[in-house]
Order: structure tokens, then C-alpha cells, then sequence
């Protein structure tokens, strides 16, 4: 298995190169770009699609006016990665269930999804659309959609893996959950949310016209 340093997922592209320190994830050939402009290599192009059973994100917040801290996380229903070239023309999109909301306090976790504040039942899905790779690796942005309130978002990619025909990468992001219209219980509820992402995605191949994952 390849690991990366965070920001470095990808091979560079330039005349400027240094010795990498750590292993890239994507083939880097022992030595990472210092140019701006970074590249995949071919052996990763394609279709991937995301491993729901083995991704997962994870957030936290502080309620009580800022004085109690609550961590929980969300579970990952659909959603897939396009590794294209130039890097910036990847394509990434999931839908988060916004009935997996956990935090291990029934009560609270009922609340929150109840109409008041996520409204699961009538808003099944959180969805991140539209992503694209920043030029040189190291964010992806996207629009979140949630409650049909949909914002500009932009991640912090972190450290990426490769295993074979799949890659695991990692990433966060801080959300202002009143900006996405869930304005209920404010200061008694936690507003700001820290996001980490951990999403493993698995390349899809076809034989005979049949997907296999």
C-alpha cells in the first residue's frame, strides 16, 4: 500500500522536482512536483465508485453555548469518483443519509433528524455535487446540499491510499449549519460543525457489459 503526505495525492507536473519524502499514492515515481500544476498518472484514470460499507464521516460540534462537546457521524449511501486528465476535470459527487445521523444520545439523534432540524424523512439525502480537484491537489469544491439549501463548499484533501483497484482517501471540512437554512435551538445546539471524511473508493470494470465493484 502508497501513502501521501496530505495535499501531495497526485503526481506533479513540471521541470521543478524534488525527492518525495513519504511514498505519493498515484505512482510518483520517487520524486513530487514543487510546479502548481499537478497531474494523475494513467494508471489511475477512470471510474471509481465509492465503498459505502467502508466510508464514513465523522464530525464535531459544541452544544450548551459553546460549552459541551458532541461527536457523531453520518454514513455515506451512494456516490462516485471520475480520475481524469487534466486533474481538473474529475468529476466527484455522494449522497450522504441523513438518517444515519449518530452521535450515541438516542434522544438527541432523534431530534436532529426529526423536522425541526435535518428533517430526514422529507430530505432523505445530503448530497455533495459537482466536485472538482483543485489544480494542484490539495482542495476539492464542490456544492452541499442540504434541506434543498445548497452552498458552496470547499474541502481540505488529505492524505490519500492506493491498494490496488482502489484508493482511500481522506478530508475535511467546517460547515455553518444555519447557512444551510437549520437555524433551530441556536446556542443550545451546535452550529459549526468539523467535518473528516474517510471514503474508499473501489474502480469499476466492465466485462460483458456487466459492472463489477
Amino acid at each position: 500500500m502508497q501513502s501521501a503526505a496530505p495535499g501531495h495525492p497526485f503526481v506533479g507536473n513540471g521541470a521543478y522536482r524534488q525527492p518525495c519524502r513519504t511514498a505519493c499514492p498515484l505512482g510518483c515515481d520517487e520524486d513530487m512536483a514543487t510546479s502548481h500544476q499537478i497531474t494523475a498518472p494513467a494508471s489511475v484514470l477512470g471510474h471509481y465508485d465509492i465503498d459505502t460499507s467502508r466510508s464514513v464521516i465523522t464530525f464535531a460540534t459544541r452544544h450548551l453555548f459553546g460549552l459541551g462537546p458532541v461527536r457523531g457521524s453520518f454514513g455515506i449511501r451512494s456516490g462516485s469518483v471520475d480520475i481524469a486528465q487534466p486533474l481538473t476535470e474529475s468529476a466527484i459527487r455522494a449522497d450522504v443519509d441523513a438518517a444515519s445521523f449518530r452521535t450515541g444520545n438516542p434522544q438527541r439523534d432523534h431530534r436532529v433528524r426529526s423536522a425541526r432540524f435535518l428533517d430526514a424523512r422529507q430530505f432523505p439525502a445530503i448530497s455533495f455535487t459537482d466536485g472538482r480537484i483543485s489544480a494542484d491537489g490539495a482542495t476539492i469544491t464542490g456544492t452541499l446540499t442540504v434541506r434543498n439549501q445548497a452552498r458552496p463548499v470547499t474541502l481540505t484533501l488529505g492524505v490519500v491510499e492506493v491498494d490496488g483497484e482502489s484508493f482511500t482517501a481522506s478530508a475535511s471540512v467546517h460547515i455553518d449549519r444555519i447557512e444551510f437554512g437549520v437555524t433551530a435551538s441556536p446556542g443550545l445546539a451546535g452550529r459549526y460543525l468539523n467535518l473528516s471524511l474517510q471514503v474508499c473508493c473501489v474502480r469499476k470494470s466492465w466485462e460483458g457489459g456487466t459492472a463489477h465493484v
